[in-house]
């Protein structure tokens, strides 16, 4: 009788455990999992409404078909909210933030998601290019960041595609003028450097255009220290680029060593000042004459010439449109202009030193586009009040000892001021690009 009731009570007691099993890991789960897509549907609608849904250059693109919903792309990604998952497949959230790692493709593990430019034909602020990443102009190349993609890598592989692209077309098409170089290279930036390294390996008779004294591009005017996302890259044939990470100068002082050891041919101080082609290629004006090339790459940065608020006193020389050095300013009262990472990054190094009133004001009014360790890092000077924000606000006026401004109501807001700093945005050299005949997206100006 003992041992019958025994044997009925076993179907209670794996009930049971079922049950308990349940409530304590399912549910949990289950709760969480609808919080998370709650969450992410509701960041999605916010980035909608405020238009960073949209990426502005590279992008993850998702697969329907084949995503299953996983959320690895999403965990990730290191910029935080790029990806989400809505409605049971991973859509693009915040797409300022996207630049470009490709972790979110790594780990997809149905192959769902490919990091892309996508179809350029309607982006005005995008040099229309095909496959070989050759403009609507033929011969005339571009790469690295002015082509959209973000990251030392992708312009390092950029510059050396385009130079192996032109190594089979003179092998294709051998001959030319004792005075027409192979290939021309405008800009010593990350992608310039690296089309250099291979045009040497290749015996090619080429030039490298730097319109600054000292190379680097866009990473020569970073903040000091500034740390630079890499990601491991070949260098061929000089080496490699093994970390993650690298400040500022210790990248810049790999690129020079490159340089020096494979004596790469650079002219510095050497802006162009216009691309005419010609009969054997190109004709490319450089201070004091031209230069001529059957090939030319345009490896230029997307920053140009910065871009300014338009504001009665901006001439003062109070104004400044790049930080260099936090640590030259101590005890000052300092307004920082702009919402992305130059700007947030300037916010947070001058709040660092002793003394500085540090005020970040931005159009908006929430940061939308910065990578998510600035995010963090702005976020714990704010909650701490070493940085004070006012979002949103616009500039109206800068004085001699102050700064108007007016918030989102049209409240007027003056500030006392030492310095301003503005980070606006830059002037991109399309116009270079539109002198030589390249075509853009959208139907704009420079379109085909």
């Amino acid at each position: 009788m003992a041992r019958r009731s025994a044997v009925d009570l076993e179907p209670n007691i794996i009930w049971t455990l079922a049950v308990a099993v349940i409530v304590a890991v399912v549910v949990p789960y289950a709760v969480a999992f609808r919080r998370r897509v709650a969450h992410d549907r509701e960041r999605k609608a916010e980035a909608a409404a405020l238009g960073v849904d949209r990426p502005s250059a590279q992008y993850p693109y998702v697969d329907p078909s084949r995503c299953i919903g996983c959320g690895a792309c999403v965990r990730a990604c290191p910029e935080g909210d790029v990806l989400g998952v809505v409605g049971g497949t991973a859509v693009v959230v915040n797409g300022l933030r996207c630049v470009g790692h490709g972790r979110c493709e790594i780990v997809c593990p149905v192959g769902a998601i490919e990091v892309g430019l996508g179809d350029l034909k309607s982006r005005t602020d995008v040099p229309i290019l095909d496959e070989a990443l050759e403009t609507s102009v033929p011969g005339l190349f571009v790469a690295g960041e002015l082509g959209g993609l973000s990251l030392v890598r992708n312009a390092v592989r950029q510059g050396r595609e385009v130079v192996e692209e032109v190594v089979r077309r003179l092998e294709a098409c051998p001959g030319a003028d004792d005075d027409v170089l192979d290939l021309a290279i405008v800009g010593a930036g990350p992608a310039g450097l690296s089309a250099g390294m291979t045009a040497a390996s290749h015996d090619l008779r080429y030039v490298l255009l730097e319109r600054e004294a000292d190379l680097g591009g866009s990473i020569l005017h970073y903040p000091r220290r500034k740390m630079v996302l890499t990601q491991p890259v070949e260098l061929a044939p000089w080496g490699k680029l093994t970390q993650e990470e690298y400040s500022k100068e210790h990248l810049l002082d790999v690129f020079s060593s490159a340089v020096q050891d494979l004596g790469l041919r650079v002219r510095y101080s050497s802006p162009v000042g216009g691309i005419v082609r010609e009969a054997a290629g190109f004709e490319i004006a450089v201070p004091g004459g031209t230069v001529r090339a059957r090939f030319v790459l345009l490896a230029l940065g997307r920053r140009g010439t910065p871009r300014k608020l338009g504001v009665p006193g901006e001439e003062r020389s109070k104004v400044m449109y790049r930080l260099m050095d936090a640590e030259s300013y101590k005890g000052q009262r300092v307004l920082v202009v702009g919402g992305g990472d130059s700007a947030v990054e300037a916010a947070i190094g001058l709040a660092q030193q002793s003394s500085n009133e540090v005020t970040l004001s931005y159009r908006r009014d929430k940061l939308v586009r910065i990578k998510k360790k600035n995010q963090d890092r702005v976020d714990t000077m704010i909650g701490s009040g070493r940085i004070r924000t006012l979002f949103p606000s616009q500039v109206r006026e800068i004085g001699d000892g102050s700064v108007r401004l007016t918030a989102a109501d049209d409240e007027p807001i003056e500030l006392e001021n030492d310095y301003v700093f503005v980070f606006a945005g830059g002037v991109p050299p399309f116009g270079l690009l539109k002198e030589a005949g390249v075509a853009f997206g959208g139907g704009g100006a420079g379109a085909s």
